[in-house]
């Protein structure tokens, strides 16, 4: 069973700060891509950042040089650290994790998993 658990969302005024942690745990053998994902209300969810194993990242134009992408990787951690908030980044925000995982026999799967969101609210 793996697991992505997220924290740090919450309320901040605009041009504040934030920043989000994803662990992933369970029986994970590697993780390739991990990152974040974000839905406001009445629309799709859409990709904000992407890391790769080896650290090349990836932002959605309306985050660039705002939101920073990072991982841990001993600690199959991921981080977005959110700056210069505004009103449009109001949404829910979900980690996602590329990994290979093991059961109880040892076999492996490829597979992605989904945190549970945490709220990220920005008042202008």
């Amino acid at each position: 069973q793996v697991q992505l658990v997220e924290s740090g969302g919450g309320l901040v005024q605009a041009g504040g700060s934030l920043r989000l942690s994803c662990a992933a745990s369970g029986r994970i053998l590697s993780i390739n891509d991990m990152g974040w994902f974000r839905q406001a209300p009445g629309k799709e969810r859409e990709l904000v950042a992407v890391i790769t194993s080896g650290g090349t990242t990836n932002y959605a134009d309306s985050v660039k040089g705002r939101f920073t992408i990072s991982r841990d990787n001993a600690e199959n951690t991921v981080y977005l650290q959110m700056d210069s908030l505004k009103p449009e980044d109001t949404a829910v925000y979900y980690c996602n994790a590329d990994l290979i995982s093991y059961d109880s026999s040892y076999i492996s799967t490829r597979d992605s998993y989904w945190g549970q969101g945490t709220q990220v609210t920005v008042s202008s």
